[in-house]
């Protein structure tokens, strides 16, 4: 991924954590998801009373691009108003390695300070339906 393409996603990160839905948390997420064909799909952490309905920003993203019939990925930028870097949970590593297992998962802070990632290296040992075959 070149630099004028990373700090493309890593703006849109910020930008989509600006449309977060936050109320309980106070942590404001946002994703961008850069796609093989350069398209950028953007989600927002979607926060709901029932935590566990809470949708988080690397989903929204995924789920924007999938349902445009996007299957091939390479990277995500993922941001927030926390002063470290955010990880994304669990569920995010697992939905998202299912469709990308060799994704790179750019963690952000500013413009001038990230972190990369495969997402491999954020979940070993994963479980994949490429185990099956």
């Amino acid at each position: 991924m070149n630099t004028e393409i990373s700090l493309k996603l890593i703006k849109a990160s910020l930008k989509s954590r600006e449309n977060s839905y936050a109320p309980y948390s106070g942590i404001h997420v946002g994703a961008a998801l850069l796609c093989s064909n350069g398209k950028i799909y953007k989600g927002s952490n979607i926060e709901c009373a029932s935590f566990s309905l809470t949708i988080c920003a690397e989903r929204a993203a995924f789920s924007k691009a999938i349902t445009e019939g996007e299957l091939n990925f390479e990277a995500i930028a993922i941001s927030s108003n926390q002063e470290d870097y955010i990880f994304p949970c669990g569920a995010c590593r697992q939905f998202m390695i299912e469709f990308a297992d060799d994704l790179t998962v750019v963690l952000v802070k500013s413009e001038k300070e990230y972190k990369t990632f495969k997402i491999k290296k954020l979940l070993p040992n994963n479980f994949s339906i490429k185990q099956k075959k």
